[in-house]
C-alpha cells in the first residue's frame, strides 16, 4: 500500500511538471516580451524543451493509455502527409531554408503532437498547463504594461529585434492572452462560489483588454470566438438549453457596446493598437496577406498537380529564402507546395482532428473538452491567418485537439508470486 501511495504521489508529481513545462514551452514566444528573458544568452524555447521531454516522458510512462478508435483515421492521414511532406522536398529549390523548415516538420512536429495528445489526454496534466497558461499570460502582460509605461517594448528575444521577430512576439503574445481569456470565462461557468466567480469575472477582464494591447487581429478575433463558444460546453453539459445560446448573445452585445465606448474615447485609441489596426482602411489589404493569398493561389495553380516543392513558395513568389513571407495559411501552404497530394492529406489531418474532436465532446466530462477547446480555438484561427507548416504550436494544438482521444489510468500492476505468473 505503502508503495503505491508512493508510485501516485511520483505521479501527480511529474503530471504537474510535464503540465507547467508544457505550458512554458507552447508560449516561450510570449516569455520572450519580458526583458530580462529577452536578453538571456540562451535561447529561453531551448532551455524549456530540455526541461520539459523529460518531465513528459515521466509523466507519460508512469499512467496507463487507452485510444480512442476515431482518431485513428486523422492519425494515419498525419503519417501519409509527413511522408509526402519529405517527399515534395525532392524537386524544391530551397536550400536552407527547406533544412529548417524538414527539420521543424519532421522531427519537432512530431514530438510536440505527441506532447499536446499527452497533456489534453491526461486530467492533471491538462489542468495544470490550463492553469500555467493564465498565470504566464498574466506575467506576461504586467511585463507588456511595464514596458508600454516606460516607452519601451523588448519582443523578439534580442535588445534589437528584427521586424520578422517583433512580429511574431506580438502574435505569441497575444495568442496567449486570447487562450487566458477563454479559460478565465470557462472558469467563471464553472465557479461555484461568490469569490470563485468575482476572481474569474476579473481576470476575464484582464486578459480581455490585454488582448487589445500588442496589436494582433487574429488574437483579437480569437479572443471574442473563444470568450463566446468555449463556456457554452460546461453549461451545456450541466443539461441548460437556453443559457448556453444566451451566453454568446450576451457576450457580443457586451463587445460590441465596449466597443462602441473605446472608439468614440479616442484618447484610448492609441494604446489598444489591435482596434486601431482594425479600423484603419484597407486593414486585411494593408497586412500584405491578400497578396500572399494570391500568389499561393498562383503558384499552387501553376505548379499542379504536385507542388512548387516544400519551401518552394518564397522562391517562385521572388522572396528569396526568407521564411517569414509564407502562405499565412497552412492549407495555401501545403497546396502551393506539397499539391492537390499534400492539400488533401492536410485536410484530412486537421480536419479530422476537428470532427474527431466534435464526436468525442460528449463522451469527455464537460471541464476537459471546454479546456481544450478554449486551448486549441485561438491556435486554429492563427493557422489560418499567421504561421507556417514548422510552426510547433500548431502541431501541439493539434495534438490537444486529438488528446480528446486518449484517456489515462493510475499503473496499477502489483508484483506477483512466481507460480501465479505460469
Amino acid at each position: 500500500m505503502a508503495r503505491d501511495a508512493t508510485k501516485a504521489d511520483f505521479a501527480r508529481l511529474f503530471a504537474a511538471l510535464a503540465g507547467a513545462y508544457s505550458a512554458l514551452l507552447h508560449y516561450a514566444g510570449a516569455l520572450k516580451s519580458i526583458p530580462l528573458l529577452a536578453l538571456a544568452p540562451v535561447d529561453i524555447t531551448l532551455v524549456l524543451a530540455l526541461s520539459a521531454l523529460p518531465a513528459l516522458a515521466l509523466a507519460i510512462t508512469t499512467r496507463g493509455w487507452c485510444l480512442a478508435t476515431c482518431i485513428g483515421w486523422p492519425l494515419m492521414a498525419l503519417a501519409g502527409l509527413w511522408a509526402w511532406l519529405w517527399f515534395a522536398a525532392f524537386w524544391s529549390p530551397a536550400d536552407a531554408l527547406l533544412h529548417n523548415k524538414l527539420t521543424d516538420i519532421l522531427f519537432v512536429g512530431p514530438a510536440m503532437l505527441l506532447a499536446g495528445m499527452a497533456v489534453a489526454g491526461d486530467g492533471a496534466m491538462l489542468r495544470h498547463f490550463s492553469a500555467w497558461t493564465m498565470l504566464l499570460s498574466a506575467v506576461v502582460a504586467l511585463a507588456l504594461l511595464a514596458n508600454l509605461a516606460a516607452g519601451r517594448v523588448v519582443l523578439g528575444g534580442t535588445a534589437s529585434p528584427q521586424a520578422d521577430q517583433i512580429r511574431v512576439a506580438y502574435q505569441v503574445t497575444g495568442l496567449a492572452f486570447a487562450t487566458a481569456a477563454g479559460l478565465a470565462a470557462v472558469a467563471l461557468v464553472e465557479a461555484r462560489t461568490l469569490g470563485g466567480r468575482v476572481i474569474a469575472a476579473l481576470g476575464l477582464i484582464g486578459f480581455m483588454a490585454a488582448t487589445l494591447l500588442p496589436g494582433g487581429r487574429a488574437a483579437l478575433l480569437a479572443m471574442v470566438l473563444n470568450v463566446a463558444l468555449a463556456p457554452m460546453v460546461v453549461l451545456r453539459w450541466h443539461g441548460a438549453r437556453l443559457l448556453p445560446l444566451l451566453w454568446p448573445m450576451a457576450w457580443l452585445l457586451m463587445m460590441g457596446f465596449a466597443f462602441a465606448v473605446m472608439v468614440l474615447d479616442a484618447g484610448a485609441m492609441p494604446q489598444l493598437a489591435s482596434l486601431e489596426r482594425l479600423l484603419t482602411r484597407d486593414a486585411l489589404e494593408g497586412s500584405g496577406r491578400l497578396p500572399l493569398w494570391r500568389a499561393a493561389l498562383d503558384w499552387a495553380g501553376a505548379a499542379m498537380p504536385f507542388g512548387l516543392g516544400l519551401g518552394g513558395f518564397t522562391i517562385a513568389a521572388g522572396f528569396g529564402e526568407r521564411r517569414g513571407l509564407y502562405p499565412h495559411n497552412l492549407g495555401l501552404e501545403a497546396l502551393a507546395e506539397a499539391g492537390m497530394p499534400g492539400f488533401l492529406l492536410w485536410c484530412l489531418a486537421f480536419g479530422g482532428a476537428a470532427w474527431a474532436a466534435w464526436r468525442l465532446r460528449g463522451q469527455v466530462p464537460a471541464w476537459r473538452a471546454a479546456r481544450v477547446l478554449a486551448l486549441c480555438l485561438p491556435m486554429a484561427v492563427t493557422v489560418m491567418v499567421s504561421t507556417d507548416l514548422g510552426n510547433r504550436m500548431a502541431w501541439f494544438a493539434l495534438g490537444l485537439a486529438l488528446g480528446l482521444g486518449l484517456s489515462s489510468h493510475p499503473m496499477t500492476i502489483r508484483a506477483q508470486h512466481v507460480r501465479a505468473l505460469g
